[in-house]
């Protein structure tokens, strides 16, 4: 079933809920079991708490266009009372969710009876007070408002500011900036579309606002680029304030340089002072201070160059793989092929490749590093490049915000992975 496939993984800023989004339009919602005497283990177990169907299929009729009910991406709001928020979103249109719980349910009512029939006014002698009484909890999903009509290409970002006010989107040529009250009317922040549609270059890849500063924004492009911009300077960004580049190496220049520089995904770090940027072989770390170049290079699977040819041929190369922080920034963690995904120490400069599979993930079991051979001898616990599984891929992942616990979406199956507990 394609429509079970996991498009976006998100934990809330607590890290006690852990929303998925998949092709089928549905969010589930799981929750982190607290802690039981009788079981002490049980910590860390996440069930699901709440599924609903978030987005359906539609059709544009001015431009006889389908519009798959997919979600793009999930981004939870900061938690204001006992109630959940989130916003979700597919190509076109974002939409605002309240997830509340229900334990007690009004009993006694004047003009109706028990069973929800009407009742008659001239049998009403005397008059009811309404009790609350317990009844089993009930998760209630319910949209609260809806933000559409704004974007003429497909959304692939959304952030959420940390005014806690207003949030953007962006598509492959603008960037929007709404207002969470305001649903009729959007501010064009970043508009790259050129007069002449044919003078096109690049397109925008994705968008985050800093964590901290309300006012600064970054965005990156399918041209490995990414420009920060201040909110301040103007009301439209489009001359940025910082622009991130790596100049290439023209020894290692090839027929798919342009494609493989593309970034996929840019992440702020936690504290704020640096941001991660995707690209299809290898995940970089910039200091805001220094645009020249990354302060950190990892190579993700850099024994793929060699196979650009046969990964352009079955469109592989085009996989946007996304990228986190750990919540101490000491980390960071992105995928691979064949259910492999990659996490590195920044610390210690160690890396490690684990795998999400079915077989190796028995409850409490610890996972093995695995390792790729590029050529000559294979060792016993080794995988040739060759043997790669290019259709089990790991795009989507996600890092508990206090803790070593991840989410790691394998096609239609989600892995959650913690430390040790003694």
């Amino acid at each position: 079933m394609s429509a079970d496939i996991i498009s976006t993984v998100e934990f809330n800023y607590s890290g006690d809920l852990l929303a998925t989004g998949d092709k089928g339009g549905r969010v589930v919602i799981f929750q982190r079991e607290q802690e039981n005497k009788s079981r002490p283990h049980s910590r860390g177990e996440y069930n699901v708490y709440s599924t609903f169907q978030s987005h359906e299929p539609e059709f544009d009729y001015l431009k006889s266009l389908e519009i798959e009910e997919k979600i793009n991406k999930i981004r939870w709001l900061p938690q204001q009372n006992a109630a959940h928020f989130l916003l979700s979103t597919n190509d076109k249109t974002i939409k605002l969710w309240k997830i509340s719980e229900r334990d007690k349910r009004a009993e006694g009512y004047n003009l109706k009876d028990e069973d929800g029939r009407l009742r008659d006014p001239f049998r009403i002698t005397a008059l009811r007070v309404p009790k609350l009484k317990p009844m089993d909890l009930m998760v209630e999903a319910s949209p609260r408002r809806i933000f559409a009509n704004a974007h003429t290409y497909h959304i692939n970002s959304i952030s959420v500011n940390s005014d806690h006010e207003t949030y953007l989107s962006a598509d492959d040529l603008r960037i929007n900036l709404w207002h969470l009250e305001i649903t009729d009317r959007s501010f064009n922040i970043v508009d790259i579309k050129p007069v002449n549609m044919e003078e096109l270059t690049e397109v925008i890849t994705a968008a985050e606002f800093h964590p901290h500063q309300c006012n600064v924004f970054v965005y990156s492009s399918s041209k490995g680029t990414v420009r920060l911009c201040d909110m301040r300077s103007s009301a439209l960004c489009d001359r940025h304030s910082k622009f991130f580049e790596e100049p290439e190496d023209p020894s290692s220049r090839s027929f798919f340089s342009e494609i493989i520089s593309s970034i996929s995904d840019v992440k702020f770090s936690h504290s704020g002072r640096y941001m991660m940027t995707r690209d299809y072989l290898s995940v970089k770390v910039w200091d805001l201070n220094m645009e020249s170049r990354p302060v950190e290079t990892h190579q993700v699977h850099e024994y793929l160059r060699s196979k650009l040819c046969s990964l352009y041929e079955n469109d592989c190369i085009f996989d946007k793989f996304e990228c986190c922080w750990s919540g101490s920034d000491s980390a960071i963690m992105t995928g691979s092929y064949n259910n492999f995904f990659r996490m590195f120490d920044r610390n210690t400069r160690r890396d490690v490749t684990l795998e999400a599979s079915r077989e190796n993930s028995k409850p409490r079991a610890s996972l093995k590093p695995r390792k790729v051979c590029t050529g000559g001898k294979r060792k016993k616990d080794e995988i040739s490049v060759d043997s790669l599984d290019f259709n089990k891929k790991i795009l989507h992942t996600a890092w508990h915000p206090a803790e070593n616990i991840i989410a790691v979406a394998a096609t239609n199956n989600l892995y959650i992975f913690q430390d040790k507990v003694n």
